[in-house]
This record gives C-alpha cells, sequence and structure tokens, in this order.
C-alpha cells in the first residue's frame, strides 16, 4: 500500500497544568486542564505506509531520529496499525519551526500532527474526539493540539473510566480571543529530563496531593474567567498554575530542575511590568522558556521589552491557533 500523507498541528500552552498519570500507559491525566493552540509554533509530518519498506523509517528535522524518538514514533505507529489492521512499515517525516524539548510542548504537536498523518496515510477517517484519544496515547497534552484554539482536556479518573472517556474539546474557536503569548527563548538546549520522566515522578513530591485537592477551585475559575476573556481575571491563577508544576518538579525524587537564571529575570519582570501598569502574566511548561500572556494590544511592547534582555535568544509572538489540519505540501 502507499498513500503518502501531511499534517500540520500547533504546538499548545496550558493554562491549567498536566503533570503526572491517572494511568501512564495510556497517558491519562491526574488532572482536567485548559489550554491554548500557538499558530507561531508549527510541526509539519508526513507519513506513507509502504509495504517495500523492511522496517519503519524516521527522519526528523532533516535527520534520523535518534533511538530514543524512534522508538516513541513506532510504538504510535503500531497503534494506528492496530487499529487500521494492517502490517505494512512507515516512512515518516517531520519538522518544526520552533526548538524541540525545550518547554514549547513540541511532543503535543508532533504527536498530533503523526496521528492525523498516520491515521489517513493508514486509510482511517477518525473523528476528532478518536484522533484526540489517539494521540494523547502518544503524548498526552497531544491531545489538546487535535482541536482548534481554547480547548478543554478531560481527564477521567473515577476507578471505572476508560480510554474514550479522556479527550479534548474546543472551548472556544481561535478568533473568539485575540490573546497572544509572547515567548521569551533563554534556552534552545534539549533538557536533560523529559516530561515523561517528569509525569512518573509526580507521585513522589509530597505536594502533589495537596495540589489535587485545591485544583478543582482553580480550574473552574479559570475556566469561567477563560470563556469571559478576562485574561485580569485568571492571570494570578495561571501563574500559579506553572510555579506549582514547578515546584512538583523540584520536589519529586530524584528532584528535577527545568529553570534558570534567565526564566527567573523574566519572570521578575513580567512582575514588575505588571505594577507599572502592564496587564502581562507569566506561564512555563516544563523547561526554561517563559510564555507571556498579554492582550494583542500590549503583545508588541511586551516583545520589544523581552528583546532587551541579553539572555533572551528569541522572541516569538504567538496568537491562538487552528485544529490539526491536513497539507498538501509533503515532506518527501
Amino acid at each position: 500500500m502507499s498513500n503518502k500523507t501531511t499534517a500540520i498541528a500547533n504546538s499548545n500552552i496550558a493554562f491549567i497544568k498536566y503533570w503526572g498519570n491517572f494511568d501512564a500507559r495510556l497517558r491519562m491525566p491526574l488532572n482536567d486542564s485548559l489550554s491554548m493552540n500557538l499558530d507561531a509554533l508549527v510541526t509539519e509530518t508526513t507519513v506513507e505506509f509502504d509495504d517495500a519498506l523492511k522496517s519503519d523509517e524516521i527522519v526528523v528535522g532533516g535527520e534520523p531520529a535518534d533511538e530514543k524518538t524512534k522508538t516513541r514514533v513506532v510504538e504510535h505507529l503500531n497503534r494506528i496499525r492496530a487499529e487500521a489492521k494492517i502490517e505494512a512499515c512507515a516512512r515518516v517525516h517531520s519538522r518544526n519551526n520552533f526548538p524541540s524539548a525545550t518547554g514549547l510542548a513540541s511532543s503535543a504537536s508532533a504527536f498530533a500532527a503523526l496521528t492525523l498523518a498516520g491515521a489517513r496515510a493508514a486509510g482511517l477517517e477518525l473523528s476528532e474526539r478518536a484522533l484526540s484519544i489517539l494521540a494523547r496515547q502518544g503524548s498526552g497534552s497531544a491531545a489538546r493540539s487535535i482541536p482548534a484554539g481554547f480547548t478543554e482536556w478531560l481527564a477521567a479518573t473515577n476507578v471505572t473510566s476508560t480510554s474514550e472517556q479522556s479527550y479534548a474539546r474546543q472551548l472556544m474557536p481561535p478568533d473568539a480571543w485575540d490573546l497572544k503569548d509572547v515567548i521569551a527563548i533563554v534556552s534552545r538546549d534539549a533538557k536533560k529530563v523529559g516530561s515523561s520522566e517528569g509525569h512518573a515522578a509526580a507521585n513522589t513530591s509530597p505536594f502533589l496531593g495537596e495540589r489535587l485537592a485545591r485544583l478543582p477551585i482553580r480550574y473552574h475559575r479559570v475556566r469561567r474567567e477563560l470563556l469571559n476573556k478576562n485574561l485580569q481575571g485568571m492571570g494570578a491563577d495561571i501563574e500559579a498554575e506553572a510555579i506549582e508544576l514547578h515546584t512538583l518538579a523540584m520536589t519529586s525524587r530524584p528532584p528535577i530542575f527545568y529553570w534558570t537564571p534567565a526564566t527567573v529575570r523574566v519572570m521578575d519582570a513580567v512582575r514588575q511590568w505588571r505594577e507599572e501598569g502592564l496587564e502581562a502574566y507569566f506561564t512555563l511548561d516544563a523547561g526554561p522558556n517563559v510564555h507571556v500572556l498579554v492582550e494583542a494590544k500590549d503583545s508588541d511592547e511586551i516583545a520589544a521589552r523581552l528583546r532587551t534582555f541579553a539572555d533572551v535568544q528569541e522572541v516569538i509572538v504567538s496568537g491562538a491557533g487552528e485544529g490539526t489540519r491536513l497539507s498538501e505540501e509533503h515532506l518527501f
């Protein structure tokens, strides 16, 4: 068989974080989460199943994938093959327009794009919900990159819950709110401890139980203010979420440190700018790079200020992005 397919997916930034799994094998999270797809952070992936291939060929950024990445991609291809009831090996080429493994959710866009491209190449016509469920098994946060715009990922943590109950759905389309994420890139180095390892270590932190007990109130408050498009109303909670995620990481065994001195300098600056009247709030995923959330009218000012930092290597301004979609432009 040969049915070359290309998909494009955006990364996402979480307002309510995902850290720790209820079911590690299926990547079902411990809590619901909220996020925004990022139109400036893009992964393109082309998949072709070919009976003539003797093994899967995985190329990332123009180079053969390292063994860890290849293993994870092949595992996901196996899920697609099992659902499509095929055995053919695949040729996969993927590329990002942003740094990988640096806290910019590159695995989210990567596995969202791989899921759609792989499923279509294998002859599967899956619903958005089914794609989100499948993508989640490759990378948890990939579930949130399947729908467009602002999304909600349902955890499904009852003892009777099944994989089909944990998926992401759209809360608002991309054009519902002109919110901007101004991203300060302070490091392009791949993090030493990946998010998967961080999720596995989450339950070793003495603070995990306290977080989960208090989270529902914060979740519903942020969800309400998100739907109301009220940045000031959800800003403090978004910052608290970022700090809590990293507190869990730092207090896990062994501890995980993602921040750098530049990370802290940027966060401190955002707080100072807010005291001066500039409405901006920081958040981070599992990495050192800082996301600064602002209304569109303030994005140029924030970007300009961030570019004055000697240790900010690049500033990326992103709005809300589309969902994972097909492309006619193939990578091979």
